[in-house]
């Protein structure tokens, strides 16, 4: 299959913006419980939505009053918090466009961002926050006010705002229609500057209607927007993906929650109790090497083990005609007394889906997942797409792939495997960059960089990123993304870069996870060591070699690792290895190791880890 589209459900308003949809949300039933929120003693304060709605005004109108116009670009660096997503929807009530800054951005990429959108206003979280901006200020004349949520800067605006009459809030609330701006969203940039995407009101509009009033067998609205769905978010809402799950669960019926520092997620978890939670595979990863780890050695590591073969061959039983086997079953059971009920409770107990994206999890997490009932709705989108265009559903999933398009949306392979695609959320341009959006938008379609196909029934496969395929010196095509993905599976394991463009064969750079180490090592009977010392362990070593023995099952010979070193550092956002999405900067890696990798060819004949 080349191409495939699911027409529609939703004919919505053009007159619509964001803030529309939470009017509705409002006037059906202004006592429902939209967010709670996190008190210092750990429990949770349900705010309803006419209690939401005041606090949205109030701080408009404090907005109006110290001079935002419509259309100023206003900004909010800030960890995802309870008061960004106020300050969100504050900014669209008073009529203004609201432009997202990773709160780990540097001065550099802060003074781009502030200056090629053309902000006059931003919000910081923090002191520290408030001096990164501060430190642009100079360059940007157009910058008037910056405002410090940690020193009361919400409570301010909400003082100064209450000459404003409700009439002038009304008028500029409703203002915006589906065509004009809601944001300015850069992206996270692996290679250059981060380019900002233009999406419109209309974009989230018509996106999040027709995700929560898909009534066919294809909707996902039993997941994320109806009574009874809770979610906690701790991806950054600086991001596309949170940003648009923000926006379906304040229009619906969803509770939303917030947890700043994701070293707090697991006590969060267990007092919010989310029915569904977004997360990338990364997460999912370290949440089942965790638990492995967590077992132990002996008997109680052997139990673990079988129960995670149970769940997986229990999971693809159920993809068969026949089903699972009654003994299969009765495995099961026994299984989830002994290990899945303890996972699921420490994901909150409540948990019955996780929305993943951003990269492959891989069949194997999959099928364990859906075996210990938690199912993994993998999906596929882009900042420019307005987060996400394809997506497993629940009844017609299909583990390892992305999904079908959701509904008004199209996906097409072209003739040289790159994703395009086009929909009611594709965006329309890049602020102040014609010749990019030029590139991107062609033919009527958004051309992603995305390798990938589709197969018969019409679910999406990615197979990796067009410029990051490498072709070896024997003119053999590898996309590195499936070794990769597979490999960062390993405890051990924290960030993987597949190398070996016009080179002989296929090599890798690992870096290891130091916080999995020292439990590895405990588990398994080794001494206490740090990673500089580990790098050279012959135990470590060797479980890595088993490691990519397994991932390389996946691909033929030709396109196998055939060595790998361990580099001395792991990949973060600190070092700029990392995207604030934890996208490895693919360039920056490379340059920075050259000299180790081309030691990994020093011999022309693969052999041993080279280190």
């Amino acid at each position: 299959m080349q191409s495939i589209a699911i027409p529609g459900t939703v004919d919505v308003d053009p007159g619509w913006n964001i803030t529309s949809l939470f009017k509705r949300r409002l006037d059906q039933d202004a006592d429902q419980v939209v967010i709670e929120r996190q008190q210092a003693d750990g429990s949770w304060q349900p705010v309803s939505a006419r209690q939401f709605h005041q606090e949205v005004t109030q701080v408009a109108k404090g907005l109006i009053a110290l001079g935002v116009s419509l259309n100023d670009r206003i900004a909010i660096m800030s960890r995802t918090s309870y008061e960004w997503t106020l300050l969100d929807y504050a900014i669209w009530t008073a009529g203004a466009i609201s432009v997202p800054i990773y709160e780990t951005s540097s001065v550099e990429q802060v003074n781009w961002i502030c200056s090629d959108a053309g902000v006059t206003g931003a919000f910081a979280e923090t002191a520290a926050h408030a001096l990164v901006l501060e430190a642009v200020r100079g360059e940007l004349p157009g910058l008037k006010q910056i405002w410090q949520i940690g020193q009361g800067a919400i409570d301010a605006l909400k003082e100064v705002g209450q000459r404003i009459k409700d009439a002038t809030v009304e008028e500029r609330r409703a203002a915006p229609t589906g065509e004009n701006l809601a944001t300015i969203i850069y992206t996270s940039g692996t290679t250059g500057r981060p380019k900002g995407t233009e999406l419109t009101h209309g974009h989230f509009v018509r996106l999040t209607d027709n995700t929560q009033f898909d009534h066919t067998e294809l909707s996902v609205r039993s997941v994320i927007a109806q009574d009874g769905c809770r979610t906690l978010l701790f991806l950054p809402l600086a991001h596309v993906f949170a940003r648009f799950i923000q926006v379906v669960a304040i229009s619906s019926k969803t509770v939303i929650g917030h947890c700043p520092d994701v070293k707090n997620l697991v006590p969060a978890l267990g007092s919010f109790k989310p029915t569904f939670l977004l997360g990338v595979p990364r997460v999912l990863e370290k949440v089942y090497n965790a638990a492995e780890q967590k077992a132990g050695s002996g008997l109680k590591l052997k139990i673990f083990r079988w129960s995670a073969k149970v769940a997986i061959v229990y999971s693809r039983a159920l993809d068969t005609k026949r089903g699972p086997s009654g003994v299969l079953k009765l495995q099961h059971r026994v299984a989830d007394k002994l290990v899945y009920s303890s996972i699921r409770e420490a994901m909150g107990g409540q948990t019955k889906y996780a929305v993943s994206g951003g990269a492959a999890l891989g069949e194997r997490l999959g099928h364990f997942y859906r075996g210990i009932g938690l199912m993994v709705l993998e999906g596929y989108g882009l900042t420019e797409t307005t987060a996400p265009i394809t997506v497993n559903r629940p009844v017609r999933q299909k583990i390892s792939s992305v999904g079908l398009p959701f509904p008004g949306c199209e996906a097409k392979i072209a003739d040289d495997g790159e994703i395009l695609l086009r929909g009611i959320n594709v965006f329309d341009r890049y602020h102040n960059n014609p010749d990019a959006t030029a590139e991107a938008l062609r033919g009527g379609w958004f051309h992603t960089g995305d390798m990938g196909y589709l197969d018969d029934d019409g679910y999406l496969f990615i197979t990796g990123r067009k410029k990051e395929l490498i072709v070896t010196a024997g003119g053999k095509n590898v996309a590195p993304a499936v070794l990769e993905d597979r490999l960062r599976g390993h405890p051990l394991v924290s960030q993987v870069v597949v190398v070996g463009d016009g080179k002989p064969f296929i090599g890798a750079l690992i870096t290891l996870d130091a916080e999995m180490l020292p439990g590895w090592l405990a588990n398994h009977g080794h001494p206490p060591m740090g990673v500089a010392e580990a790098r050279d362990y012959p135990p470590v070593l060797a479980s890595l070699e088993r490691g990519v023995a397994r991932a390389n099952e996946a691909v033929s010979r030709a396109e196998s690792i055939r060595k790998f070193a361990i580099v001395d550092e792991d990949f973060t956002e600190l070092n700029g290895f990392l995207t604030p999405s934890l996208k490895v900067k693919r360039d920056k890696v490379l340059a920075a190791y050259a000299d180790k990798i081309d030691k990994l060819y020093a011999s022309p004949e693969p052999g041993a880890p080279a280190r």
